[in-house]
């Protein structure tokens, strides 16, 4: 990513025509879902402007006339994933009451996270504030309008949910390279695993650690289990929500 990045050139980016030609008949667009076509099968690091280029079967200075560098182009690659989670503003606010409507936008961004892997890199510490993006942020507010939050604990609640979801996100990306890494499942690392650790870990104390893990590991058959994790702490976000709510 380029240190000096400029935001107004980004926004005018994600903000304009996608599907405009230049001269080469390269569009935005065209270009944008090459480069989500490379990272979603080599990871974010594949998606440069000459890989790009070659996907397209162009020169890649053709491609800086229409997108600028690699800040840019990543920006437009979250904005158009981010496209895909909902069919319009009212989608969410549409399955039930807060509770099942919060689950469904918990349950899209984690979908959203598996086909896209490398949205987890994409994303850096600010946002992106493209057209895609600012109509999620609608649409998942929509959930807890008028259940007695303050704006303020709205957005924090939003933002709760999603740290949650990216987190487990993380973990489970991380479990998938280990196994693509080492060529075995998590279920088959454990079960070489567990039996090795039992005895290394023979004359030492670790009551809590032993008992704990051995029950857990027993429901996960694996050391973890992400899907578990994401359906647990969401539950318990929810019900903390709901005593929020009701105080």
């Amino acid at each position: 990513m380029s240190a000096k990045s400029d935001p107004g050139r980004s926004l005018a980016l994600l903000w304009g025509s996608h599907t405009r030609p230049g001269r080469s008949g390269l569009t935005v667009r065209a270009i944008v879902t090459a480069a989500i076509e490379l990272a979603d099968a080599e990871g974010m690091d594949a998606a440069t402007m000459r890989r790009v280029a070659e996907r397209l079967g162009s020169g890649t200075m053709s491609l800086y006339t229409h997108v600028p560098g690699k800040t840019e182009l990543a920006d437009l690659m979250v904005d158009t994933v981010l496209g895909e989670l909902y069919t319009g503003v009212d989608d969410p606010a549409g399955h039930g009451g807060w509770r099942e409507g919060m689950r469904y936008v918990a349950e899209r961004n984690w979908d959203v996270s598996l086909r896209h892997p490398w949205l987890l890199d994409a994303t850096g510490g600010r946002p992106t504030l493209g057209p895609n993006a600012v109509a999620k942020y609608e649409a998942e507010l929509r959930v807890l309008e008028g259940i007695g939050l303050s704006d303020v604990q709205m957005d924090s609640v939003l933002a709760l949910v999603l740290t949650h979801v990216e987190g487990v996100a993380r973990s489970h990306a991380g479990l998938a390279r280990a196994q693509r890494d080492s060529g075995m499942s998590e279920q088959e690392w454990w079960r070489s695993t567990a039996p090795v650790l039992e005895r290394v870990m023979e004359g030492h104390e670790f009551p809590l650690a032993s008992r704990v893990g051995e029950a857990s590991s027993e429901v996960y058959q694996a050391s973890t289990d992400p899907a578990y994790a994401f359906a647990f702490g969401l539950d318990v976000i929810l019900d903390g929500v709901q005593r929020l709510i009701e105080k």
